[in-house]
């Protein structure tokens, strides 16, 4: 199976170009033979922007920087949930044998990552995991991973988010559970980390089956979300509480960790992708393509006809070339948050990932979000890839290759967009190419 994700945009061709006489007014550099023509300089905006949607098989999220739990329904992605598993570890194996037990709770520390309505309440279902979270094959677990736990809950807890407030979150645990940790360590049937894991495999966070509001994220750092047994012992007048932390099992290779997120019942194009070579063309879907992280559906961009721009008489070069991709009108609100930037990718002609976009093989290449005419609804993501149009200019064969577009931490959020195809309209994609001519044959 193909893990990992993607997107597509198919599009127009060629059609003609905007030019404006610009004598020496741009700052590239240039050498001798160049500077001693008579140079002209036109930008173009219609060369083919081909734009499609797809959807990677799965996607790691054992490595995920946060737990994910929540649900929503979407109106075009369909019903999203998150639902977060994980293996603890003791801090010690040590009571006292005079101790008695307390109690038992799990704490989950918001990271303030949301997603959707924080206005509604969620419920947060704590279950006993009963297999032990192991990957398939490999070291990796994914969205797609499953899990086997026990029906019966050991907490549960119906709460309204303050994910920007970030308070601890506590949830009781069952002292069935608690009573019995408490005497296996006491007793010192268990003093290991491997017959705890025998044990006790885990827990899974689960949001409840008519949740549809937001889907949160816990921290994951050490001494942040973690389980709490409370014992205490007597000393003269006095008793005195004492406690033995679980922590997510972060360290064991493989980690027993991951996110499952899931999306039922989208809109019927998207139910088309259901392999990660399919490409859903923007003209068969509304003339929009999709994105949404989590699940790795993303945004897959070509430009096939690229080279045509040999056809313009004359020598010349890229000066700078900006993809300009608009958020459909509608599509996202203070709920379902347009986020500020959206990183860049490159697949193969079979959608498998190659790397991320960089210049100059340093920096990551960010498609930023422009809101200066957002007035006008003019709002659109603003993207450098003049060093990639200038690497396509000179590659001798077409390899089939196309950029893909993903949010920040794809694996770790569930962010979701639409965007415009290239439909001619005012707020379509376009290309804004940048080239200098010179040495043009004279008629």
């Amino acid at each position: 199976m193909k893990r990992i994700l993607a997107l597509i945009f198919p599009a127009m061709a060629l059609l003609s170009s905007c030019e404006s006489e610009n004598h020496n007014s741009s700052d590239f550099l240039a050498g001798e033979d160049f500077t001693d023509s008579n140079i002209r300089v036109v930008m173009l905006d219609t060369l083919s922007v081909e734009i499609s949607t797809m959807k990677f098989d799965s996607i790691i999220t054992s490595g995920s920087s946060r737990m994910l739990i929540g649900k929503y329904t979407d109106t075009v992605f369909g019903i999203v949930r998150a639902s977060s598993f994980s293996g603890l570890i003791p801090s010690s194996y040590t009571i006292d044998s005079e101790a008695e037990y307390d109690s038992i709770s799990l704490y989950l520390k918001p990271d303030k990552y949301y997603y959707s309505d924080t206005l509604k309440t969620n419920k947060i279902h704590i279950k006993r995991v009963t297999k032990t979270l192991r990957p398939f094959e490999g070291d990796d677990l994914y969205n797609s991973s499953t899990a086997e736990y026990s029906n019966d809950n050991l907490g549960f807890l119906s709460y309204t988010p303050r994910p920007m407030d970030a308070d601890t979150l506590e949830i009781k645990i069952s002292d069935e559970l608690g009573f019995d940790l408490f005497e296996k360590f006491q007793n010192k049937t268990i003093t290991s980390n491997d017959q705890f894991r025998d044990y006790f495999k885990g827990i899974a966070l689960l949001p409840g089956e008519t949740d549809n509001g937001a889907i949160v994220g816990f921290s994951k750092s050490n001494g942040t979300s973690f389980m709490r047994l409370y014992y205490s012992l007597s000393e003269e007048s006095d008793r005195v509480q004492s406690y033995i932390d679980f922590a997510l099992d972060l360290s064991t290779t493989p980690v027993p960790f991951f996110n499952q997120i899931t999306a039922d019942n989208p809109i019927a194009a998207l139910q088309t992708l259901t392999d990660e070579e399919v490409n859903l063309s923007c003209s068969d879907s509304g003339n929009r393509s999709f994105v949404q992280s989590g699940i790795g559906m993303a945004t897959r961009i070509q430009f096939p006809h690229i080279k045509t721009i040999y056809d313009i008489p004359g020598e010349g070069t890229i000066l700078d070339a900006v993809l300009k991709i608009r958020p459909a009108t509608a599509s996202f609100d203070e709920k379902l948050i347009l986020k500020d930037t959206l990183s860049v990718y490159v697949v193969d002609q079979n959608n498998d990932l190659i790397e991320q976009l960089l210049y100059a093989g340093v920096s990551p290449v960010k498609g930023i979000l422009n809101k200066k005419d957002e007035e006008f609804n003019n709002v659109y993501y603003e993207i450098p890839i003049g060093s990639y149009i200038e690497k396509l200019l000179l590659e001798e064969r077409d390899t089939g290759e196309a950029l893909i577009l993903l949010p920040d931490d794809y694996n770790s959020t569930v962010d979701r967009f639409i965007l415009n195809g290239t439909d001619n309209s005012a707020f379509s994609t376009v290309l804004e190419l940048t080239y200098a001519i010179y040495d043009e044959n004279d008629e």
